[in-house]
């Protein structure tokens, strides 16, 4: 058995890992905003700005839209 000493309590330990997760599985296109928020326990623009605190692109967009987008 390994013992790894973590700051925090369990269910915190438990939160930030289950968001760790679910921001990864939106990073890689594997689920919604909503529904990776959802499976944190968070609300979709909670989820979408703390993606951003991790550098995690929110938006999504090809050269096409972007160009679009900065017109």
């Amino acid at each position: 058995m390994i013992l790894v000493c973590v700051p925090g309590t369990r269910e915190e330990f438990v939160q930030e890992a289950k968001f760790l997760l679910m921001a990864r599985m939106f990073e890689l296109g594997r689920l919604s905003a909503g529904k990776a928020a959802r499976m944190c326990e968070m609300n979709r623009i909670d989820f979408l700005l703390s993606c951003g605190r991790l550098g995690i692109p929110v938006v999504h967009l090809d050269n096409d839209e972007m160009e679009r987008e900065f017109k």
